[in-house]
């Protein structure tokens, strides 16, 4: 199931079953088991139906007209670097206790084994 056409599209899955509805709202809008269930339904049923691969457009639509309110949206996200970043400085020091200082991050460098 999807509700990302063009990224689902470009791997060519076997199947697929599409919703035009907002990114993680795949079955549909919050509160309506309903609705949800019977996506799901249609979806699932794709497998005994469905003799050629694809994407397969279930013809949902959301509410509302989303995709060009999501355009108008502005990315509050923070900034990414190339360096760990620690909420403070005791996070800093746990991290260069198990890492070591020329890595610091577990997560940055996660081959790494933490130090004992």
């Amino acid at each position: 199931m999807t509700s990302a056409r063009s990224i689902t599209a470009s791997v060519n899955p076997p199947r697929a079953a599409f919703t035009d509805f907002p990114l993680g709202h795949t079955c549909g809008p919050p509160d309506n088991p309903v609705l949800q269930r019977s996506i799901l339904r249609q979806a699932l049923a794709l497998f005994e139906t469905r003799s050629e691969p694809g994407l397969v457009d279930l013809g949902y639509r959301w509410h509302q007209p989303w995709k060009e309110e999501a355009r108008r949206l502005q990315d509050h996200r923070t900034p990414r670097y190339d360096t760990p970043q620690y909420q403070n400085q005791d996070d800093r020091k746990a991290a260069e206790a198990s890492y070591g200082p020329e890595i610091a991050c577990g997560v940055c460098a996660p081959s790494q084994v933490p130090r004992t």
